[in-house]
């Protein structure tokens, strides 16, 4: 357990538990409401209420925009009451600098709407509903998240 420690520095538990939970809840989704719960189409949803550009003013994005909003703050909700009861509620860090995030969100966002999806979209709806892209947009995201990861590790100054 102690060569996993440096990986998982709360346990493996939460881990384990935030993806069944992530599962039952993108499960909950569909089968009540039959949507799709990606985070990626909530992204531009949101934006199409204050970008008149034409791609964000797309139906889809404009119709949804109610639920996906309270889909997405149930998951921001979710996570504060986890972080309350499982982190403490002590304020986390990271020693990764502001603008090695800014351009790795930016990276990510681009990728998402390259990949018609998200890793949430595409890893665990589309691979639930065994959609063939998705399967492929997992691997492509995977083997970019691992050559990333070794680059990064590599480069440390």
């Amino acid at each position: 357990m102690s060569s996993l420690s440096h990986l998982f520095p709360l346990g493996w538990q939460h881990y384990l538990l935030g993806g069944i939970l992530i599962g039952c809840g993108v499960a909950l989704l569909f089968l009540v409401t039959g949507l799709v719960g990606g985070m990626s189409t909530v992204f531009s949803s949101t934006w199409s209420l204050i970008m008149k550009q034409p791609y964000f003013q797309q139906e889809r994005f404009t119709s949804s925009r109610a639920w996906r909003l309270i889909y997405a703050l149930g998951l921001i909700l979710g996570a504060f009451i986890w972080w309350l009861s499982f982190g403490g509620g002590h304020p986390m860090s990271t020693s990764v600098p502001v603008w090695q995030l800014v351009l790795g969100g930016l990276l990510v966002g681009y990728g998402a709407r390259l990949g018609n999806g998200c890793t949430s979209g595409h890893g665990i709806c589309g691979l639930g509903s065994l959609q063939w892209p998705s399967l492929l947009a997992v691997l492509t995201f995977m083997a970019t998240a691992f050559l990333t990861a070794n680059l990064m590790a590599a480069w440390k100054p």
